[in-house]
């Protein structure tokens, strides 16, 4: 696809520092600062500041609550979310991370957008806010010695706007003046349609930095995918949190909607989250997944061991919604268990054909609804405690593993159970975090028990 020439981009050294940022937005004669934080949902959350309150708080304040939040906007009315969170909803202090920094594309005026890490009053990162995780999780590989490396494969729909809830979503239309009817897997043509929203995606994407690869188009009608180029993850994550705002953007612009639900469309399939990961020993700068001969480690296999022991467990977080289990149905392109294989796209866990340098696992079962920031900690988090552990992995699957059983939960009350009941996740990704977030969303999926489907008038009205 044809891309525009991008805006003069000012480089951003490494490390960023606080002066930094100041001549990076000085040079961009930025007037606004959008300070985000990402919520449990994924959210942007946050103040818009003058540039001149920006350089001189270096910072604000929010109630602690905010980044603990249902999708719904709703928090638990008793019990213990409360011996975690406050009820007198104090604030927390919000520090910018200047590497974060970058300009907002489709501001009118220059604006800037800068992610925010949460800290309590004695300077501790808030142990429930995702970024903060996600942190607490990759500290545990540094001071093992290993830095994980990640790199994301993102499916997203674009759809016709929808005003009304109750109606099924539908595919746009696109310049040739008709909608998908048909699935149209990596056709260059039926990306093609939607150029003009793509070449707004790409100017937008340039103009951030983000380090986007390959666009293709996925099965589903209207179904795109997005590849990032593999890097460290709490940098990947804020990629993938800037990009869903990016093309959400872009999309309203062209009078579309786009959609990171895991399944949005009925009969069709659903939007994964497909994360690659490997591990690089720091001393060395070997890829610890392979060994000096070119096979694979133990280390290697030991990681799989430890998703294919945890990922049930860690469910909620990589499904975190009750629509995220439509998508998880047997021959729907997705997973239904937690087999592993190399080069098979039927299992939960891949391991893709790679030079041994580039070995890598890829966990095929997060969907796109994921955040990103607790995805990726989770999934480094099994694999963490697979290598600890010594978890050897199940035998490859060489077959179809839709044949194969069902492994993983079935509904998001399932999956909020294991989560609660599991002390090794609890130990690794904190017992704080763990508590807020199986209340959160408990909250929401008695929220979503409230509401009667469709399906539900239709077949049990006159015949129960």
């Amino acid at each position: 696809m044809k891309r525009d020439s991008p805006p003069h981009i000012v480089p951003r050294p490494d490390p960023f520092s606080f002066a930094d940022l100041e001549r990076w937005l000085d040079e961009h004669r930025v007037t606004e600062v959008e300070c985000l934080v990402p919520d449990l949902t994924g959210v942007a959350r946050g103040k818009i500041l003058p540039r001149e309150r920006f350089t001189e708080d270096r910072g604000m304040r929010l109630p602690e609550g905010t980044v603990a939040l249902s999708v719904t906007g709703e928090v638990p009315r008793k019990g213990p979310y409360y011996d975690v969170i406050r009820s007198t909803d104090p604030d927390m202090h919000l520090r910018p991370d200047p590497g974060t920094v970058r300009i907002v594309p489709w501001a009118t005026d220059p604006t800037a957008q800068v992610i925010h890490d949460c800290y309590d009053r004695d300077g501790r990162l808030v142990p429930f806010a995702p970024r903060s995780v996600l942190k607490r999780v990759c500290r545990m590989f540094d001071e093992a010695g290993w830095a994980p490396v990640v790199a994301p494969e993102l499916e997203f729909y674009l759809v016709s706007r929808n005003d009304d809830p109750d109606m099924p979503l539908r595919a746009p239309v696109g310049r040739s003046g008709r909608p998908e009817t048909s699935r149209q897997s990596y056709s260059i043509d039926a990306v093609n349609e939607f150029d003009p929203l793509f070449e707004d995606v790409y100017a937008y994407c340039e103009q951030m930095e983000l380090n986007v690869d390959t666009l293709i188009h996925e099965t589903g009608a209207g179904q795109m995918e997005i590849n990032f180029f593999h890097a460290h993850p709490v940098s990947l994550a804020d990629e993938v949190f800037f990009f869903k705002r990016t093309v959400r953007e872009a999309a309203l612009r062209h009078d579309m909607h786009a959609t990171f639900m895991a399944k949005p469309i009925a009969g069709e399939p659903g939007s994964a989250m497909h994360v690659h990961q490997s591990l690089v020993e720091k001393a060395s700068g070997r890829n610890l997944f392979s060994q000096a001969d070119g096979t694979p480690s133990r280390e290697f296999f030991w990681y799989i061991g430890g998703l294919q022991r945890y990922v049930p467990e860690a469910m909620a977080m990589l499904a975190p919604y009750v629509n995220s289990y439509r998508r998880l149905a047997r021959y729907t392109a997705a997973p239904i268990n937690i087999q592993w294989g190399s080069d098979n796209r039927t299992v939960g866990i891949r391991s893709p054909l790679a030079a041994p340098a580039a070995r890598r696992v890829e966990n095929r079962v997060i969907g796109a609804d994921a955040n990103p920031y607790l995805a990726m900690a989770a999934t480094l988090a099994c694999g963490f405690l697979g290598i600890r552990d010594r978890i050897e992995p199940s035998p490859e699957c060489t077959g179809n593993a839709y044949h194969g059983e069902h492994d993983l939960p079935r509904s998001l009350g399932e999956a909020l159970e294991l989560l609660r009941e599991s002390t090794a996740l609890r130990e690794v990704l904190g017992a704080e975090f763990v508590t807020v977030y199986t209340e959160v969303k408990e909250v929401e999926h008695e929220e979503y028990m409230k509401v009667i489907s469709p399906w539900e008038r239709e077949h049990l009205l006159l015949h129960v």
